[in-house]
């Protein structure tokens, strides 16, 4: 195992083309634009099936794009797009120095800096992102590795500063994810919620998942509604009091009234 220690200097300079901001994306078509405005960019397909996206969701003109039950704002946007594939690239040709990682994080506590597997990842369990960022983990430095997360939860309180980049697929079930995944093939979420970005070079498929983009401050967009039933693929608090406890309810929705949603 191979572990590099980081100078701050380095990984400042390692995170320069993901920390820019630009103004909010376009209602229509966008063919340009910076990749941090969009909660979702997909290369091949969008495929999306009682899910929820807080934040713009950009496509190619040549991506095809399938909604069920679903609430999101789906656009062109190829130049964010493109800009993606940069920010991708820039990171595959400078995957080192890094510190080597194994097994499934369960229990890990990691603070800032740049993390890699040099194969393929499968995480379980639950990893804390210490302090304030940023992270980057790179998934298959050594030319081959997906990612793949089965009741898996990050913990840590700047999910808009973590980074993940994947050499091949990506999927994500059942979990509780934060940061930006930056996907060299598909990215698959089922029954999963994600604070952060969604960018793949292939194709999107989310299914009774959320997730929630990050605005130009570098924040999570807030998500608010008020179900009636319990919790559903957006994240929603239930429709009732919880124990005496502040919830939705109190928060400017009715009590046991579903179909109230919208976001921030």
């Amino acid at each position: 195992m191979r572990r590099v220690a980081l100078k701050s200097g380095l990984l400042f300079v390692a995170f320069m083309m993901l920390a820019g901001v630009s103004p909010g994306a376009a209602r229509a078509a966008n063919p340009s634009g910076s990749a941090n405005d969009y909660a979702v960019l997909a290369g091949s397909a969008l495929t999306c099936t009682d899910s929820n996206v807080a934040g713009p969701v950009g496509v190619d003109f040549t991506t095809a794009v399938t909604s069920t039950r679903c609430k999101m704002q789906v656009q062109y946007a190829p130049g964010a797009y493109d800009n993606f594939i940069t920010k991708y690239e820039a990171i595959a040709g400078n995957l080192t120095p890094c510190i080597l990682l194994t097994g499934t994080l369960d229990g890990a506590i990691l603070d800032p800096g740049t993390y890699c597997f040099d194969a393929a990842a499968a995480l379980t369990g639950t990893l804390t992102l210490s302090g304030s960022g940023p992270w980057l983990f790179e998934i298959g430095t050594s030319g081959t590795g997906a990612l793949t997360a089965t009741n898996f939860t990050v913990v840590g309180g700047n999910p808009c500063n973590a980074y993940w980049w994947v050499r091949q697929d990506v999927t994500l079930t059942t979990s509780a994810f934060q940061g930006t995944i930056l996907g060299g093939g598909d990215i698959t979420l089922t029954g999963t919620g994600l604070a952060g970005r969604v960018w793949a070079t292939g194709a999107v498929t989310m299914t009774g998942s959320y997730s929630l983009g990050c605005t130009p401050a570098g924040t999570v967009v807030a998500l608010r509604c008020n179900q009636g039933v319990g919790n559903g693929p957006e994240g929603c608090d239930p429709g009732n009091s919880n124990n005496k406890n502040t919830s939705n309810d109190e928060l400017g929705g009715v009590p046991g009234r579903p179909g109230r949603m919208g976001y921030k």
